[in-house]
């Protein structure tokens, strides 16, 4: 039982809110340290875990560079640029950003994400667009709250429907080692051909629901109009 230290230490580091790589790393060489491995075994396990998964780490190098774009306007010119096209709305915008998510998935690139795309690019955009149609300065917080969420779902939806069509998707790996240790033989091709239908099915799910959004956004205004006029 003691070598499951390491559990209770990460559960009270996470409560007293501790920096959570420090404490990780706390619980990681106390863990060793009680199950009989010397310091130098630690490091090596440690070592040998972060190139074997350093794939993983690469989208912080990613950081300082949006940082750095958001600092010099990179919000603000894709809210212009998306507002002086008059044919663009929430729900295309964001309709699109997940089909070109799925695509993108799909042949296997890692080219999105939250911090890289949503909070830079895509959210912006999706406000610049209702601000622009409805032409309002700023966007009620409980609106905004939800353009925000919608936002968040074009790329949950594209990343976690579209990366397993793509043969060698991580995901499928898992699958197959899962099916593999239960004595079930499954082909990669296969699975990818199963996964398919799935992201298509996706991409016209997250479709509508962002082109009802825009029906409900349009409701919202007109209702305040109203109000306002009354």
């Amino acid at each position: 039982m003691i070598k499951l230290i390491g559990i209770l230490i990460v559960v009270v580091g996470f409560v007293f809110r501790v920096d959570a790589l420090l404490i990780v790393l706390i619980a990681g060489v106390i863990t060793g340290l009680v199950s009989g491995l010397n310091f130098m075994e630690i490091l090596s396990i440690m070592g040998k875990a972060f190139v074997d998964n350093r794939a993983m780490s690469l989208f912080v190098l990613t950081l300082p560079a949006i940082g750095l774009a958001e600092k010099h306007g990179l919000r603000e010119q894709a809210a212009k640029l998306i507002s002086s096209i008059k044919a663009a709305t929430a729900g295309r915008i964001m309709s699109l950003y997940l089909a070109l998510r799925v695509l993108i998935g799909a042949l296997g690139l890692r080219l999105g994400g939250h911090a890289q795309f949503v909070r830079p690019l895509v959210a912006p955009m999706v406000t610049g667009a209702v601000q622009a149609k409805y032409g309002i300065e700023e966007i009620p917080e409980d609106l905004y709250e939800d353009l925000m969420g919608y936002s968040a779902s074009s790329e949950n939806y594209g990343n976690f429907y579209g990366q397993n069509i793509f043969v060698a998707a991580s995901g499928l790996l898992l699958i197959q080692g899962v099916f593999k240790e239960a004595g079930i033989e499954v082909d990669l091709l296969t699975m990818s051909r199963y996964a398919i239908p799935v992201g298509i099915f996706a991409i016209i799910y997250g479709t509508l629901q962002y082109l009802m959004l825009d029906r409900k956004i349009q409701k919202y205004f007109s209702e305040r109009k109203v109000n306002a006029s009354g």
